[in-house]
This record gives C-alpha cells, sequence and structure tokens, in this order.
C-alpha cells in the first residue's frame, strides 16, 4: 500500500505564459509556491478475491472490470497510459475542494502517478513527474491547462518557474531570507468564495485568441521580475500586494469569464477594509480568493467578509511525496512477473502516435 500528499499551490504572478501555446513562442514565467493544503491518495494492488478489478473512491464510489469503464477521466487514462494491468483500489481525499483555483487537477495527477509509480517500486525524480503530469493533462485528457501547477505540485516550495521556447522548463527556488518569506505569508489572507468552476473551461474562453491578449500577458511576464524586485530588496511588502492589484485588474480584462459581480463585491469589500491588493486564484470565474493586506488589518477584512470562509495556510517545500509505503502479499506469479517486466517509467513509448507528434515539453531543471 502506498499513501502519496502532494500539495496545492497559490500563484501570484506570470499566469497564463505558462501555456504551451505562448511560451513556446515567446518564453514565460510564474511567481508561485506550494502550501500546506494537500491531496491524499492511497493506492494499493487489490487481492484477488472480487469480481471487480477496479475501486476508484473520490466524491464517487467506483467499481469496475475494466480500465475503459473507469469514469473519473485522469484515473483512466493514467492507468491506460502506464499500461497498468493489475487490480487497483484507490482512495482520494483533499484538504481543499476540486475546482477551486489551487491547481487541484494537476495535484491529484501528480499525486496519483506519484502513487502508482510508488507501487511498482519505482522512485520517480519530480522532474519526471512533472514531464508526465504535463503530458496526462495536455495530450492524454486534452486539458486547457498551462503547466506550472504540475510544476508546483510536484517539486514544491517558493519558485520562480521559467518556461523558455525550447519547451525546456526551469525550477529555481526563491533565495530571499526566512524572516522576510514569513512576512509576506503573514500579509496574506486567503478565502473561498463558494463558487466553484472547471478552470480549462474559463482558460478556453481567453487563451484561444493568444494574439489579443498578447499585451496582457507579456505585461504579466514583467511583473514577475517586478515582484522579484521588491522581495529581495528592503522595499515594503504593500508594494507586493499593489502589484497583485494591477496584475488582477489586467487579468479581468482578459474575458468575462474571469470574474462576477459578486467576486468584484467582495474583493470591494477587501479593498475597504484595509487590504491594498488580491487577486482570485486560477483561471478565474470562482474559487479562492487571495487577499493581501497589513496584519493589524486582517481582522477588520475578516469581520467584513465573514459570510467567507477564511483558510489559514503557511507555505510549503516538500512537494509531492510518499508519506506511507507497505509491501503487499502478491498473490499471482503471473502478475508478479509483467510486473518485474514493466518497472519502466511512464515514457513517450507509452504515448499515442499523435500525442507523441504534438509533444511540447523540453528538459525540466532545478
Amino acid at each position: 500500500m502506498v499513501i502519496t500528499r502532494t500539495p496545492f499551490r497559490v500563484s501570484f504572478f506570470g499566469g497564463g505564459t505558462d501555456y504551451p501555446a505562448w511560451y513556446l513562442k515567446n518564453g514565460g514565467s510564474v511567481l508561485a509556491t506550494s502550501i500546506d493544503k494537500y491531496c491524499y491518495l492511497t493506492a494499493r494492488y487489490l487481492p484477488p478475491f472480487f469480481e471487480h478489478r477496479y475501486h476508484i473512491v473520490y466524491s464517487k464510489n467506483e467499481v469496475c472490470r475494466k480500465i475503459e469503464e473507469i469514469q473519473h477521466p485522469a484515473v483512466r487514462e493514467i492507468l491506460i497510459a502506464m499500461e497498468f494491468e493489475r487490480g487497483l483500489e484507490l482512495h482520494h481525499d483533499g484538504d481543499l475542494p476540486a475546482r477551486s483555483g489551487m491547481g487541484s487537477s494537476s495535484s491529484f495527477v501528480v499525486g496519483l502517478l506519484h502513487a502508482l509509480h510508488a507501487l511498482r517500486g519505482q522512485m520517480i525524480s519530480k522532474q519526471d513527474l512533472t514531464r508526465e503530469a504535463i503530458r496526462i493533462e495536455q495530450e492524454w485528457l486534452r486539458e486547457v491547462v498551462g503547466c506550472q501547477d504540475q510544476v508546483l505540485a510536484a517539486h514544491g516550495g517558493f519558485n520562480l518557474v521559467r518556461f523558455e521556447t525550447t519547451g525546456e522548463i526551469t525550477v529555481q527556488p526563491v533565495t530571499i531570507s526566512p524572516d522576510r518569506l514569513q512576512q509576506l505569508n503573514d500579509h496574506l489572507l486567503l478565502f473561498y468564495t463558494g463558487l466553484a468552476r472547471t478552470s480549462s473551461q474559463v482558460a478556453a474562453s481567453y487563451m484561444s485568441n493568444l494574439s489579443s491578449k498578447e499585451h496582457q500577458l507579456r505585461v504579466y511576464g514583467e511583473m514577475v521580475q517586478e515582484a522579484l524586485t521588491i522581495l529581495s530588496s528592503s522595499q515594503s511588502l504593500l508594494d507586493f500586494g499593489r502589484l497583485l492589484d494591477e496584475a488582477w485588474k489586467l487579468k479581468r480584462s482578459l474575458g468575462e469569464g474571469v470574474s462576477n459581480s459578486e467576486i468584484d463585491n467582495i474583493y470591494a469589500t477587501a479593498l475597504k477594509s484595509g487590504a491594498v491588493g488580491g487577486k482570485l486564484l486560477g483561471a478565474g470565474g470562482g474559487g479562492f480568493l487571495l487577499i493581501f493586506a497589513a496584519p493589524e488589518n486582517h481582522a477588520m477584512i475578516k469581520a467584513k467578509l465573514n459570510t467567507l470562509l477564511e483558510i489559514p495556510f503557511r507555505f510549503e517545500r516538500s512537494g509531492s511525496q510518499v508519506i506511507f509505503f507497505d509491501h503487499q502479499i502478491d498473490y499471482s506469479n503471473k502478475e508478479r512477473d509483467r510486473v518485474t517486466q514493466n518497472l519502466r517509467p511512464f515514457s513517450e513509448a507509452t504515448v499515442s502516435a499523435s500525442a507523441k507528434n504534438n509533444s511540447i515539453l523540453g528538459p525540466i531543471v532545478s
């Protein structure tokens, strides 16, 4: 049995420039961090005493005889991609809800890949874990998603992530003092709006015509460097919050689905109560609202937004981890022999021909 713990993320600047359709032509960069809210996945080989071969538990409870019968698209496609033929039981638990702008879908994919590799006796690198998760979401599931969520889920930490026109992805930890990082964390509040949405659908509404959004995306990239300058200097951290406010105003201009009147009212209330900036996390449309304010103003903001659920959080550095591993009895020599022969990472050899031809990934380095 294997249990993996994979963090969710908070993205500050550069979102949108991590989409291959943009960065393969223009390059991109993102400033983001993983946080101490996690996706947990428990995986074990299913003993051969049941009529079914696959038991998948998440918000639904699926019992299937064939992989093709599995309704959860990510589970189904990962098992197909990994040529996973042994009976399997999976359980998913999350600290935060899905479709909320915290990179939950990518955390699920990263965590599941990590668990299945561990179940096979493989220790997969964070770089390979990132690469496989991106392929699953973009090439197998055909989701309109970027690449930052998979990077943060796999690697963890507070990072500058660069996306090169060559397809290379570079993960660079932000090297500021622990006190400065703590102060940044202390200025942040996270509220759940209660509005769920599908990130890829919101993103598709404004990423389909990138040429018309070129100005906004270039400014996003420039804001990443501005934010790093603020963090690495003695400049007031409130300037970081004001920059978030500028980025949010710019993001709202990407499309109608990014915000709505309810979110705008919540954000305006926070500003009137002492906040200097913030943003809706993820592609937009709902989910979690990040607010930046001096700590002495937090009590007032919480009081004014008391109808919303506030989520205390801290930055984390571990990324996806196997937190429990225990060998199981192998009931089948035939299955054991097959698994031994297939102890290899998910690679391009298992990707369909069309997916291989469309692969956009270069090396991922950290």
